[in-house]
């Protein structure tokens, strides 16, 4: 437990690190750390994962990932995040700022993300800036990253190596289930259950909006009094912008401004196939008997018609 403590603070530190030298978006506010701090496991029993506990918001992603590979190898799952580059969203000091992306890919039991010796010059430039790291000591088969900046990083690239069933008893040449996420833009709620400025905030009780006053930090201040005299005071953060105004009357939950949120989460999964090369060297022999068959039966067909024309013609 003491191991895996020192683990989760250590890719805190360096996750705050990256966001602050520059390896990832500026302004962002949410990072893979929470959900690793909350949840020992990021999938839940039905299948959910739980970046969807703060990005509400349903986004489609794509993964892309060989059907099947070789024990030992090196191969790329590909997690597209997918988004208009020109919209941007309410930050967490107010501004407006550009969407970032993040993802988590989910392997089966002994997959691990490839040593930088492993990985390809290719991957690495695509890659530059971008930290990929395990979701934990205890699971090393579940890989994060973000949040990045998303206009350049739309396809995050996963360098992962296989495992040899000849080295660990516990894996077998079999097909096993691959679970990818994706989320661009904030998210909507905060670990600790507080809303973020990622939201339609709702009237907190009917009534007429008395006054509307903005602080110097640029948050709205919104008064309601209802019919019976009571006065109700709610803060909308900076950056929002409001669709009422003084005068309006307002019901229970109605929403006070417009909803910025554009990013969103999504999740897909897939197959991949350990293949046995024993198996591969297998069925190409049989292909090569089944091929060399067939052109032995069509020699002995011809050398059978030969034979019976030379009877007639005798």
């Amino acid at each position: 437990m003491a191991t895996n403590k020192f683990f989760k603070s250590l890719l805190f530190t360096l996750t705050i690190a990256i966001s602050l030298f520059g390896l990832s978006i500026e302004n962002s506010s949410a990072y893979p750390v929470f959900a690793q701090q909350g949840y020992s496991n990021p999938r839940a029993a039905n299948g959910k994962l739980a970046c969807a506990n703060c990005h509400l918001n349903q986004k489609a992603i794509e993964i892309e990932a060989p059907q099947a590979v070789l024990p030992n190898s090196v191969f790329e799952v590909t997690v597209k995040v997918p988004y208009d580059t020109t919209r941007q969203q309410v930050g967490a000091n107010g501004k407006k700022a550009d969407l970032n992306v993040g993802g988590i890919v989910i392997l089966p039991k002994g997959f691990k993300l490839a040593a930088k010796n492993q990985i390809p010059a290719e991957v690495k430039a695509k890659n530059k800036g971008v930290f990929i790291s395990p979701y934990s000591t205890e699971f090393d088969n579940i890989l994060i990253v973000g949040p990045i900046a998303g206009k350049t990083h739309q396809e995050l690239i996963f360098p992962v190596v296989s495992p040899d069933p000849e080295k660990d008893s516990d894996v077998k040449y079999l097909t096993y289930p691959l679970y990818a996420g994706g989320n661009r833009g904030r998210g909507q709620v905060y670990p600790t259950g507080e809303k973020s400025n990622i939201n339609s905030f709702g009237a907190v009780q009917a009534g007429q909006i008395s006054e509307i006053t903005t602080s110097e930090k640029g948050e709205s201040n919104i008064t309601i009094i209802n019919s019976d005299g009571v006065k109700t005071s709610q803060i909308i953060p900076a950056g929002l912008t409001l669709t009422v105004k003084q005068g309006d009357s307002v019901k229970v939950d109605q929403s006070l401004n417009i909803d910025p949120n554009v990013g969103g989460f999504g999740q897909e999964e897939t197959e991949i196939v350990l293949q046995n090369p024993l198996r591969i060297i297998g069925y190409l022999g049989f292909c090569f008997c089944v091929l060399l068959t067939q052109v032995l039966l069509i020699i002995k067909k011809k050398q059978f018609e030969k034979v019976q024309a030379a009877e007639l013609n005798f």
